[in-house]
Formats: C-alpha cells, sequence, structure tokens
C-alpha cells in the first residue's frame, strides 16, 4: 500500500473522524440545495462569484478596494473586478472615493445589495437555526466558537501555504 492509499501516518484520530463528518454534512447541504434556496430568498439572479462579492461587502461593513475584497475571497484581483463590473451595472454595488485618498476607488454594496445579501444571511441562518434549535445553549455556542476557530485557522494556514511559508 503506498501512501496514496492509506492516511496519513501523522493524522490524529480526531482529525480522520472528523474528515467525514465534514463531507457528510457538505453532501446534505448540496442535496438540500441549501445555497440555491438561499440564492433565491435574494429575489435576484446571481451566479455564486457575484454573490460571493456582495455578501463579502456587506459582512465587511465598510468599503473595500479591489484587492481587500479578492483576498477575503482567497482569488485573484481580476476576478473580482469584472464581477464587480456586473454587481455595479446591476446598481447592486458602487464605487467610492477614499476618505484621504482620492486616487483609491472603493466598492460598497448600494441599499438594494445590502438588502439582498441580508436576505441570504436570514435564510442560511435560518436554516442553521433549525437544525440546531433543540441543541443546549452552552452547544449551539461551543459549536460557534469552534467553527469560528476552524474557519479562521484553515485560513491561515491555507494562505502560509500560498506565501510559500510553510516546508512540505
Amino acid at each position: 500500500m503506498d501512501g496514496a492509499e492509506r492516511p496519513a501516518r501523522d493524522a490524529s484520530p480526531e482529525a480522520l473522524s472528523a474528515l467525514p463528518r465534514l463531507a457528510q454534512i457538505s453532501n446534505a447541504m448540496n442535496r438540500g440545495r441549501l445555497a440555491q434556496r438561499a440564492t433565491e430568498a435574494t429575489g435576484l439572479s446571481l451566479d455564486r462569484p457575484a454573490l460571493t462579492i456582495l455578501l463579502t461587502l456587506a459582512m465587511a461593513g465598510e468599503p473595500l478596494r479591489i484587492g481587500e475584497i479578492a483576498e477575503r475571497m482567497q482569488v485573484v484581483g481580476p476576478h473580482v473586478t469584472r464581477q464587480t463590473q456586473v454587481l455595479e451595472q446591476r446598481g447592486l454595488v458602487r464605487r467610492v472615493q477614499h476618505a484621504t485618498d482620492r486616487r483609491v476607488s472603493l466598492i460598497e454594496p448600494t441599499p438594494e445589495g445590502a438588502a439582498a445579501a441580508n436576505r441570504y444571511t436570514a435564510s442560511i441562518v435560518g436554516w442553521f437555526n433549525e437544525v440546531v434549535a433543540e441543541w443546549p445553549t452552552q452547544d449551539r455556542q461551543n459549536l460557534g466558537r469552534l467553527l469560528a476557530k476552524l474557519a479562521d485557522d484553515v485560513t491561515a494556514h491555507l494562505a502560509k501555504e500560498e506565501t510559500g511559508s510553510t516546508q512540505g
């Protein structure tokens, strides 16, 4: 059996048991068309990249540069530029000038774009609230805390790999 046929030797039992569960959640959510229903809740026909930009801007709470949007989405700037232009043409985002540097253009959601992002988020949050409604408060708090930690650590680890600072 070569290395591709067996789990990593140094993987913890916790990590190995988590992987099938993550796949189970992903598959269940995809089969349940959660993202599609949430997209429909926006009342707009948007593709996933455009919607992700809109959500990124809405969650930021402040106007962002194209590069900042790309960094938060972990994609390259030209993709964000194209999608932002489409959103701008549809009246869902607008360009604003930086407060201290007039050469810098920032992007922010319009009221219509922010409302669409809020409808999407409310749909997702409502669904998850239904799933964990019977859980004890402490379990719901632990889930939120641990998911935030996992998301931050995964993002940080991927960023290190992309910059070449981890050794293989």
